[in-house]
């Protein structure tokens, strides 16, 4: 199972966004991608940030209640991003999700942006060797 990296399970087609994004875009496109959030990029698409479903919610209420769309994703987004690296066990970061609260980490190789994974992609790489394991029981 420590052979098994994170690069193995990750998207690497990510959702990401930017500061100075209106929040009402990023929802937008947090609903079409079908992602719990993603990385926020500066314009030398370095990770600065990461903006979550929740950091949305939070700010969205208000938002909506006074019809005023003034907010932007720099406003909220989280700036202590934690990420992985590709080569990084998929045992190692279950270890992490149970310590921290990240749903989700950015995939970065040499700073560079390259996927994103989430808790999901986590459980699916740990059921698969659960198959494997008890495939090879008998």
């Amino acid at each position: 199972m420590h052979s098994i990296k994170v690069k193995d399970y990750m998207t690497p087609q990510v959702v990401t966004f930017t500061p100075d994004m209106p929040l009402s875009l990023a929802l937008d496109r947090v609903m079409r991608s079908h992602h719990m959030g993603g990385p926020v990029i500066d314009e030398n698409e370095q990770v600065i940030g990461f903006l979550s479903e929740q950091d949305l919610l939070e700010k969205l209420v208000k938002v909506s209640y006074f019809c005023q769309d003034t907010h932007i994703v720099g406003d909220c987004m989280y700036q202590e991003v934690l990420s992985v690296s590709p080569d990084l066990s998929i045992i190692e970061l279950a270890d992490m999700m149970q310590v921290g609260k990240p749903k989700a980490y950015p995939v970065l190789d040499n700073k560079k942006l390259v996927g994103i994974i989430t808790r999901t992609d986590v459980l699916r790489a740990i059921g698969k060797n659960l198959d494997e394991c008890f495939k090879h029981q008998v």
